[in-house]
């Protein structure tokens, strides 16, 4: 009997440690454009392209009693294609035609600025994040040039540390609120219309 309990009170500290000690994650993250798009433009061409700005496709770590071996990472080929989809479908809904490449057309390209994931440093469980997100935004037509930033951030608790599809949700959310802002800003379809 000593040597089932003892094998039962070895087999809980182990899953306690593995519990303290989160492993990496990668994250595919999958934007979506939120709240209403006024449309301004009438069907003309405008030029679409996202980039990736950030220094690091790592965007924090999930904490606990081992915070670097939780790193949190978005790289570009995860994240990329969806904001280029989505900033072209905002474009249609402004009222104009995304396009690869037209002459003397307007300009818009959207730069992922920054995209962070924040843990308290100090516990052993994970009970909350800070995540946040940055797009930089420029148009360009007919020699005129406007440049905005639009940031979107979420403070969220956790009763667990929170699983890969958890945090994508999130991440998601977070970047479908700073992407959708970039296209409510007036000056934006003002400057692409004219």
């Amino acid at each position: 009997m000593f040597r089932y309990m003892r094998s039962f009170v070895l087999a809980v500290c182990a899953a306690s440690l593995m519990a303290c000690a989160h492993s990496p994650q990668q994250l595919k993250p999958t934007p979506r454009l939120v709240g209403v798009i006024n449309p301004v433009g009438q069907g003309q061409p405008v030029m679409v392209r996202v980039v990736d700005g950030r220094s690091s496709p790592v965007l924090g770590t999930r904490g606990g009693l081992y915070p670097e071996t939780s790193a949190i990472s978005v790289p570009s080929a995860n994240v990329l294609p969806q904001l280029q989809a989505q900033a072209e479908a905002a474009v249609r809904l402004l009222g104009f035609t995304p396009t690869a490449n037209a002459y003397n057309a307007p300009q818009l390209t959207v730069t992922l600025a920054d995209l962070s994931y924040q843990s308290p440093k100090e516990g052993l469980y994970v009970t909350e994040a800070d995540i946040g997100a940055t797009f930089r935004a420029e148009v360009v037509n007919a020699g005129r040039r406007y440049t905005g930033r639009y940031g979107a951030t979420l403070n969220q608790r956790f009763g667990m540390a929170p699983n890969e599809q958890t945090n994508t949700k999130l991440v998601s959310d977070v970047l479908s609120d700073a992407l959708s802002r970039v296209f409510k800003d007036a000056s934006v379809g003002q400057l692409l219309a004219q």
